[in-house]
């Protein structure tokens, strides 16, 4: 076993604990911290397969920013722990027999045609090789709609994210702009005539 694999077969490891820990573990802050503990662990096997640009994609846009918006948004809702575990034991069934397809399906995989020689390691490449580059021609060239499919689904993501949370609330304070395009130069400005000290020693 050589260095490489050895580091493979340690993150995936790690990624699969890190994975059931994210959808078993009650505490949601907690669930959100494995999940970070889950994006190392994949970008670290990205590393290994000559993914560097994608490995530090993943670690400063989805670690450094997504997770911080999945944590404000945990906060924010204030979810209901007991009512989203009510139907927990009526979905078991269907969630296990889910759950040992996957596992089959894996193990079927990995044992007929998963190996080193139907997918062998990549090859070597030049110096001045770049994989930004290579991967920016092809998300331009050949992935271009599949690209641009993908932002409008976040878009819409975004806008979603943005209705659910923008709830009104009574002590809360909005601003109306049909009521300041009608504002008058009165209402917002006062004069008021005072005397000055030489007005009063006279």
């Amino acid at each position: 076993m050589t260095f490489v694999q050895f580091c493979f077969y340690v993150f995936s490891a790690i990624l699969v604990f890190a994975a059931g820990m994210v959808v078993t573990i009650r505490n949601p802050v907690k669930s959100a911290l494995f999940l970070v503990l889950a994006f190392f662990s994949a970008a670290c096997i990205w590393i290994t397969l000559e993914a560097e640009f994608l490995a530090i994609v993943l670690v400063l846009v989805y670690v450094g920013a997504v997770m911080v918006l999945f944590l404000f948004v945990v906060m924010m809702l204030d979810i209901d722990l007991a009512v989203l575990r009510a139907g927990f034991a009526r979905y078991l069934p269907v969630g296990s027999v889910i759950a040992l397809l996957l596992i089959l399906e894996i193990a079927l995989v990995m044992t007929t045609s998963f190996g080193p020689g139907e997918f062998t390691a990549p090859g070597a490449h030049p110096a001045d090789y770049s994989n930004t580059k290579e991967l920016g021609r092809l998300i331009y060239t050949v992935y271009v709609y599949p690209f641009e499919i993908a932002a409008i689904i976040l878009l819409v993501a975004i806008i979603a994210a943005i209705a659910l949370t923008m709830r009104k609330r009574p002590d809360s304070k909005y601003i109306d702009p049909t009521k300041q395009i009608k504002v008058d130069r009165n209402d917002r400005l006062r004069i008021v005539k005072m005397k000055s000290e030489g007005d009063k020693q006279v």
